[in-house]
């Protein structure tokens, strides 16, 4: 619990330069106190009158926001109600601003993209619903959103102006004027719940980027004015559920408002889910695709099939079925060609500019490392007019060796793709608790909403929360007595689970219960309580672990129940009530036990599906344990950067997901790889948040460096990570 409470003291610059003109030594900071913060209060503004007391926070934390000098912050350092002073993990959010206008909005094809209000099939707006989003600002002038904004506040100036980042302030924003359209955009463009109130929470500045403690504040103040729903479609690399943002998602939570959170664009690996998705009791949310045709490349005589994966701010694939692929290398003459390029040094905006201005119809750039990355060309003072998309360095380095051939007949045709998880969703489970993430899966790609002087198209998973984050505005209209636990339950119980190609159903870590259904959670006459069956690691020979859910009939009559009976497996065994009634307007418990054997079954995560059934209704329930031991990132989220108000004192932080007997950061050059010092080492880590300091003289030379954490197991076999640090002079 310790490690806990010390996770939540932090002390952060909140104002930029240009807020503090003239006061180049003023700091705005955020502490966490013990005891009482308004006797703290008190007390500063008695005995410490050069600083001053902005905030005062006690509800999802005890803290206080001041500003002042940095000597005279310094000497509150030692009073004995603050806690220690940590950094925090920085939060960042995609930025991509280039805005169309509501003519060009209105000629887009429908079916190219997804258009909030579709998703809303009930009779339901939002109306009265207060929804809070936790993000970049807003852009409240909007047409759009004018109507529905209500007010708001911004952590990152300290101020009640939570206005996007303007071109003069820094690196301007758009997430959140983004996020906002897709919940209740009320113009000629609709989000999904069209009535709802807008609050804004602007917690990441210039250029997307916050910390977890203006996040942690922005909580606070959304719970302070009285927020039905939060949305936090924003998070970081942690995959552990105690990191602080989590925890105060919890505390949020039960004081009964809906958290809705974006589940992260990190896969599609397992185990990339990041803090605060990882939040026991948030909903968090990952991405699906919308229906759409796929272009890709096919050679006949090969049979070879090439994906086309489009970049963002490309426009679509629409080229001649038969325009040749030429190596843009060697640019004689690109007119009515696609050219063929290799991702290297040159931005990928460059490349494809470079390539239109020598005539090219479109340009394909081939990766050069393994995984597949979320590429962009996006300018909004001058764009690409021709489409740009990315294929897989195998596909790559085969269209080099095969365009020259005369042989080589390729031609662009398209494939219809049904709904599926996007690639780029962050996938579960959560470590140390083992529970499976995302909750559910919505929209996440092309989704079309309001940005500071128009519209734009955007996926992730940022997208894809909104919509769910709209749909609770709607069930909170329609049920305005339902508890957060009745409303996840419905969503829940209602989602329906994507498919893969053969037919079956997609894995519960990677897309939870499934697809929202609006109308259906809205008049479900059945709701799963504790739907999702998280067994958690199984250590001992033999184990035998019972989860109990409840059954709500919410119906006018008696419903019959049957668990489908699950193919035996080796290693372990199902005992379920086979049928059982429960009657109209009443709820069930029924217990579902599971049996392991470890040493008949494989280590690692093992998950699949139940089946209960109603009448003509199915419901899966997704199950997940871990036997013995799994492939999960054992540490994550190391930071290095200054004690806060000092020169002289490095403080270093790593999550750590078991027991570690020791852990190595060695530094290397950037360009050349080559190892310049072992940074430091820590031993005996335990579960949760571990920290420490080291000196300016031990830290080394200043400089920027890749850092490689080299984990040794209990064990003794070792794990590695990458990262950055950098030393400031």
């Amino acid at each position: 619990m310790r490690a806990l409470l010390v996770a939540f003291m932090f002390i952060v610059a909140l104002l930029p330069a240009a807020a503090v003109q003239g006061k180049e030594d003023v700091q705005s900071i955020i502490i966490e106190v013990e005891g009482d913060p308004r006797e703290h209060e008190e007390y500063l503004r008695m005995y410490h009158p050069f600083i001053e007391v902005v905030a005062v926070y006690d509800r999802l934390f005890k803290g206080l926001a001041l500003q002042g000098t940095k000597d005279k912050l310094k000497k509150i350092e030692a009073l004995h109600f603050i806690k220690a002073m940590h950094p925090v993990q920085a939060y960042e959010v995609p930025q991509t601003y280039q805005p169309m206008t509501v003519e060009e909005m209105k000629k887009l094809k429908k079916e190219d993209f997804v258009w909030p209000h579709a998703f809303n099939s009930t009779a339901y707006t939002g109306k009265g619903v207060k929804v809070a989003v936790i993000d970049t600002g807003i852009d409240y002038e909007h047409p759009d959103l004018k109507t529905n904004y209500q007010s708001g506040y911004d952590l990152v100036d300290l101020d009640d102006d939570p206005m996007e980042t303007l071109p003069e302030e820094g690196i301007p924003t758009s997430h959140g004027t983004h996020v906002a359209g897709i919940i209740a955009a009320n113009g000629d463009l609709k989000g999904v719940a069209p009535d709802a109130e807008i609050y804004a929470y602007r917690a990441l500045g210039p250029g997307g980027v916050g910390t977890s403690i203006q996040v942690i504040a922005a909580l606070e103040q959304a719970v302070e004015d009285g927020a039905d729903v939060i949305n936090l479609s924003l998070g970081n690399s942690v995959n552990g559920p105690d990191y602080p943002t989590s925890t105060a998602v919890n505390r949020a939570v039960e004081l009964g408002i809906p958290v809705v959170i974006a589940n992260g664009n990190s896969g599609p690996d397992l185990w990339t889910v990041g803090s605060p998705a990882t939040a026991a009791k948030a909903i968090s949310v990952g991405a699906s695709t919308h229906p759409r045709k796929i272009p890709y490349l096919y050679e006949s005589l090969h049979k070879k099939k090439i994906p086309l994966h489009i970049m963002h701010g490309s426009v679509s694939w629409d080229v001649h079925p038969s325009s040749p692929v030429v190596d843009g290398k060697k640019p004689s003459d690109l007119h009515g060609k696609i050219a063929l390029l290799s991702r290297g040094e040159v931005p990928f905006y460059e490349m494809a500019k470079k390539a239109e201005s020598l005539g090219a119809d479109a340009v394909i750039i081939a990766n050069n490392e393994e995984n597949m990355i979320q590429g962009s060309v996006q300018n909004a003072d001058d764009p690409v007019t021709i489409p740009v998309a990315m294929v897989t360095k195998e596909d790559g380095e085969w269209l080099f060796e095969n365009i020259q051939k005369k042989d080589t007949m390729l031609k662009t045709v398209y494939e219809d793709a049904d709904v599926t998880i996007a690639p780029f969703s962050s996938r579960g489970p959560v470590t140390v608790n083992w529970q499976i993430k995302p909750d559910i899966v919505a929209p996440g790609t092309n989704v079309l909403s309001t940005v500071p002087n128009g519209y734009q198209a955007l996926q992730g998973t940022s997208m894809a929360a909104p919509h769910v984050a709209g749909v609770i505005a709607l069930l909170k209209e329609a049920h305005p007595d339902w508890t957060v636990d009745e409303i996840y339950s419905a969503l829940e119980t209602t989602a329906i689970p994507l498919e893969t190609v053969d037919g079956e159903l997609m894995d519960p870590a990677v897309q939870g219960n499934g697809i929202v259904q609006a109308e259906e959670a809205a008049n479900a006459p059945t709701i799963i309580y504790n739907k999702k069956l998280e067994f958690g690691r199984i250590e001992q020979y033999r184990e035998e672990h019972t989860i109990e859910i409840d059954i709500e009939n919410r119906s006018n009559e008696d419903r019959e129940y049957r668990f489908h009976v699950p193919k035996k497996e080796k290693g372990y065994a199902w005992k379920l009530p086979m049928s059982f009634t429960v009657k109209k307007h009443e709820k069930k418990t029924v217990p579902i036990t599971l049996s392991v054997t470890t040493q008949q079954l494989e280590k690692g995560i093992h998950r699949g599906w139940l089946y209960l059934s109603e009448g003509d209704n199915t419901y899966p329930l997704p199950y997940l344990f871990i036997n013995e031991t799994a492939d999960y990132p054992k540490a994550m989220g190391f930071e290095f950067s200054l004690q806060s108000l000092s020169d002289d004192t490095f403080i270093y932080r790593m999550y750590a997901a078991e027991e570690i007997p020791k852990a190595e950061v060695n530094l290397y050059e950037p360009g050349t790889l080559v190892h310049v010092r072992t940074l430091l080492t820590m031993e005996d880590l335990h579960i949760g948040m571990n920290e420490g300091t080291i000196s300016r003289k031990d830290a080394g030379p200043p400089g920027s460096y890749i850092a490689i954490v080299r984990i040794t197991l209990a064990d003794g076999t070792e794990e590695f990570f990458e990262t950055k640090v950098h030393i400031p002079e």
